[in-house]
């Protein structure tokens, strides 16, 4: 997912990654939780971009060197651990991300999503409901592939 925030800081023209790189990242990956639940909750990728685009803008032409992490980032990158532990996860997945952009509560990621009307409550809420409906997915998609020996 960081290196997708990467690309889209780089087609941006920035040289770091900030909030909302990050925001373009989760959403991008259609296959993960994050990107689901911002889809549940009525948010495209192509309605993230055009926010992000008229708030930051974009920079001279698109960047190949090195993108740096912004402070900002690395915060809710922090936040997102925190929320791994508070689901009891042993993995950083798109849907920790979101919710810890939310928790950073600045920034263009959470002033975008705040425009959109996403709450953390909102979006903890939907995770929680995405996660068990894949969880139930899961088990049954197993349980059928299984055949009697």
């Amino acid at each position: 997912m960081l290196m997708r925030a990467q690309e889209e800081a780089r087609r941006l023209g920035h040289s770091y990654i900030d909030t909302e790189h990050i925001l373009l990242g989760v959403i991008a990956d259609e296959a993960g939780i994050g990107a689901k639940v911002l889809t549940n909750l009525g948010v495209s990728l192509n309605k993230v971009q055009a926010a992000v685009e008229f708030v930051v803008g974009k920079g001279g032409k698109q960047t190949s060197g090195e993108v740096s992490l912004a402070p900002r980032a690395k915060r809710i990158i922090e936040l997102a651990v925190d929320e791994a532990r508070r689901f009891n996860s042993n993995y950083i997945g798109t849907e920790h991300l979101l919710l810890g952009l939310l928790r950073g509560s600045e920034g263009v990621a959470s002033n975008v999503l705040e425009s959109f009307g996403i709450t953390l409550e909102q979006a903890r809420d939907e995770v929680n409901r995405v996660m068990r409906h894949e969880a139930i997915h899961a088990r049954t998609t197993r349980s059928a592939t299984r055949t009697p020996t």
